[in-house]
């Protein structure tokens, strides 16, 4: 038979598909090494010990492999979060009020009750964006987290 070695066979005058033991064999072999040699850098796996121990000096340390899916995810994810961020200070320049202070020139601010109502319908995620936005030093407000009723009154400044 010709192409024994080939997994399956497709022919166009019928819908009939050769299938080969030896390829389907191949196959499974290969998935199976390539999954074996996974699990050994898995640090997950309770099947076997790693070879070799991640090292926290090397550059590649707790980011996933380059191309894999996890790493399209969080590509994907930080363009996502950035996206808000940027929406997040569109916001608070078209709702906040200028002042001119002596230490940053010219900043827009607005009360976190006002920037709630009007923000919630966008999305709900508020407080997670404001924290991200204040860790890439593009907005400051006071205190460690803003909780709705209760911190109203604190005012946010948009720093770029």
């Amino acid at each position: 038979m010709d192409g024994a070695n080939s997994p399956a066979q497709f022919t166009d005058d019928k819908a009939v598909c050769t299938v080969s033991v030896k390829g389907l064999k191949d196959n499974w072999q290969k998935w199976s090494d390539n999954h074996q040699e996974y699990q050994k850098h898995n640090p997950f796996s309770h099947n076997t010990r790693p070879t070799a121990a991640p090292q926290r000096s090397h550059d590649d340390y707790g980011r996933p492999l380059q191309g894999s899916l996890t790493a399209h995810r969080g590509e994907d994810a930080h363009t996502h979060i950035s996206r808000e961020v940027q929406e997040l200070c569109e916001v608070i320049k078209d709702i906040g009020v200028q002042s001119h202070s002596a230490a940053h020139g010219r900043d827009i601010s607005v009360e976190f009750g006002k920037l709630f109502e009007h923000y919630v319908p966008i999305s709900n995620k508020l407080v997670g964006i404001l924290l991200r936005a204040r860790k890439q030093k593009l907005v400051n407000f006071e205190g460690e987290m803003l909780w709705q009723g209760k911190d109203d009154h604190v005012v946010i400044t948009l720093l770029q």
